[in-house]
């Protein structure tokens, strides 16, 4: 039971910090997104790698 929280605790904090990756990224003004290079469409896909380094 204890394995299933610790397991539980860790995707829930990987799925908040995805979900506030991919809000600051949407959320960054665009002039600094393309001084990163960063298109703010692909900002799943970047907090995806970021998050679970796939």
């Amino acid at each position: 039971m204890a394995q299933f929280m610790s397991s539980m605790r860790d995707r829930l904090s990987k799925r908040a910090a995805y979900n506030r990756t991919v809000r600051e990224i949407r959320e960054m003004p665009m002039d600094i997104a393309l001084d990163l290079n960063i298109y703010p469409g692909d900002a799943r896909k970047i907090a995806h790698k970021a998050v679970y380094g796939n």
